[in-house]
């Protein structure tokens, strides 16, 4: 399981011309899904996520997590993440798991990570062509794979 975690100072998901999905100071959160991803990847990410140093404190040094600043989350699924690249131009998604495998594990990523954050949790919507707007603050980016925790 693969995340790109963007700091943003707002932030959207538009399907069809309809907005599903806005918030102001938090994270958007991109989320790839390999077919051996599990839970115990879901239970590593959104702890993780849920704790990750990238708030500013009041001495500007990023030194709060999403808890301590009381920011919202915005995670969009995104199976170009485990896009590769290595022969060719065209990109390879061989290894992103496809829906049947993928999305119970995007759900229970959103739902685990609603329980680590103690509020809901805001989505896309899974397969379909968003519009993600964001302003990404700082900026801020950072790129975690739970198949590197150590």
């Amino acid at each position: 399981m693969k995340v790109v975690i963007q700091r943003v100072s707002k932030a959207s998901v538009t399907i069809e011309g309809k907005k599903v999905a806005s918030i102001e100071n938090g994270l958007l959160i991109l989320l790839g899904i390999v077919n051996n991803d599990a839970q115990d990847d879901i239970n590593w990410l959104s702890n993780k996520t849920v704790n990750l140093r990238v708030f500013e404190d009041e001495n500007g040094v990023m030194n709060k997590s999403l808890l301590d600043a009381k920011g919202d989350v915005i995670v969009v699924s995104q199976f170009t993440l485990h896009a590769s690249t290595k022969k060719g131009n065209r990109p390879s998604y061989i290894k992103a798991a496809k829906p049947d495998v993928a999305i119970p594990l995007y759900e229970s990523f959103v739902n685990q990570l609603e329980k680590d954050l103690g509020k809901k949790v805001q989505t896309g919507e899974f397969g379909a062509d968003m519009k993600v707007e964001l302003i990404n603050d700082g900026p801020v980016t950072i790129i975690i794979d739970s198949k590197n925790k150590v």
